[in-house]
């Protein structure tokens, strides 16, 4: 259904914004201060190059669908939706500039001030998690009329109108259902499904997409040059790499949750770097990798110290659900924090009983916890009559989960991250 769109900032996001929502079918007015970009979409022309939007912005003017004016008052007289497209600049110290921002959200919200019919303001611009709520909001005067959602870009310069017209992905985000679906339904004709999601989750999606992408070209940089300086094809390496789509190419390993352990991959990074460092070959993000390992554990070790319960059970001890492998597993390092601490530990795992465990398993949790043997309980419904709080370090089986929730005991879960609290949710 064709709707009445308001753009405001037409530079890069925004005319490709704008003259995409026209190729859809809808009413759009840009809005810019630039009396240079406003006048090229009245000409028609777009006023900067970008490959197939001057052919769009030709096509949807003469057809009437798009337009512009350096007036905020004349684009938001009939439009129902105001989509906020302007620069958020790095400033001096990393933070975002907001002054664009802040600035026309303040005019929007002088602009309706009397307003009689509802309006959606959507934010299109890459703004900080919370930034919808602390400042857009009560820069727009908090009228009752008006609803916020966040709605990131995912353009790419140089393919901006195939991304927008061929998306892979479209989210949108906020705290009334009902706005989000209406500008989720913005984008019908595209017949893919959006992401309706929190508005803060949707302002994170954005930076989740963009420091992903800088994280691949890194590795892949990284892995070049050590591949390059061993004489080993850089684009062999990577190209086969990525025909794997179960794990590597694929949501394999993307669940938040608890810090990597196991026998392979503490190891395998540790001779890589160690590798690169012997051949002067400068690997940073491979480096920071067990860096930031260590830090999550860290922070998992202070969440259960933090807790108030005398007696603490610890399901699993494992490096991970499904193994009795304990090598290098983040469990055992934890409970030796812990028992450090002077903690009351118990510990349950379903698959490891001391007596049948050997070898380089037995030698590495004999050497980290020598009494260990007088913490593992057999059997979880032990475990469930001891303790006073359960911490959950690997994923149970639905059994167990079922078990755990029939007991009553209040529980954290460490294998799956939850979202803290947060005043105003």
């Amino acid at each position: 259904m064709e709707k009445q769109i308001a753009v405001f900032g037409l530079g890069y996001v925004g005319c490709v914004t704008g003259a995409c929502f026209a190729e859809l079918g809808h009413r759009v007015i840009g809005v810019d201060k630039d009396e240079f970009k406003v006048a090229s979409l009245q000409q028609a022309r777009a006023p900067f190059y970008e490959p197939g939007l001057d052919e769009l912005v030709q096509k949807n003017v003469a057809a009437g669908r798009l337009t512009a004016t350096t007036r905020a008052g004349e684009a938001l007289e009939s439009a129902s939706v105001a989509i906020v497209c302007v620069g958020t600049p790095s400033e001096r110290n990393g933070n975002l500039g907001l002054e664009q921002l802040r600035r026309v959200t303040a005019e929007i919200g002088a602009e309706i001030a009397q307003r009689e019919q509802p309006l959606i303001v959507a934010v299109r611009s890459t703004v900080f998690p919370g930034t919808c709520e602390e400042v857009v909001i009560p820069a727009l005067g908090n009228p009752a009329l008006v609803r916020v959602v966040a709605n990131p870009e995912f353009l790419r310069e140089g393919n901006a109108i195939h991304d927008f017209l061929k998306p892979s992905l479209i989210v949108v985000g906020g705290e009334d259902r009902s706005a989000v679906h209406e500008v989720a339904d913005l984008y019908a004709p595209l017949e893919v499904e959006p992401c309706l999601v929190r508005l803060r989750t949707a302002e994170m999606i954005k930076y989740a997409c963009n420091s992903f992408h800088a994280l691949k070209i890194s590795f892949a940089n990284e892995i070049g040059t050590l591949a390059r300086e061993l004489g080993i094809p850089p684009d062999e390496v990577m190209e086969t790499l990525g025909r794997d789509t179960t794990l590597n190419i694929s949501r394999a390993y993307l669940k938040p949750g608890f810090a990597f352990g196991g026998s392979c991959l503490p190891k395998d990074l540790r001779a890589l770097v160690y590798r690169a460092a012997r051949m002067d070959v400068s690997v940073p993000l491979l480096e920071a990798v067990a860096k930031s390992n260590d830090a999550h554990l860290n922070r998992a070790i202070e969440q259960v110290l933090d807790l108030g319960a005398e007696r603490i059970g610890i399901f699993g001890l494992a490096f991970k659900e499904n193994t009795d492998d304990l090598r290098e597993s983040p469990i055992v390092r934890m409970l030796e924090q812990l028992i450090g601490k002077g903690r009351n530990l118990r510990v349950f795992d379903p698959h490891i009983q001391l007596d049948q465990i050997y070898g380089s398993n037995q030698r590495y949790l004999l050497s980290t916890i020598p009494h260990i043997g007088k913490l593992m309980l057999p059997r979880l419904e032990e475990l469930l009559e001891w303790a006073e709080h359960l911490v959950i370090a690997q994923k149970p089986t639905p059994e167990y989960e079922k078990r755990i929730g029939r007991s009553g005991i209040p529980t954290t879960s460490l294998y799956r991250m939850e979202a803290k609290t947060r005043v105003g949710c």
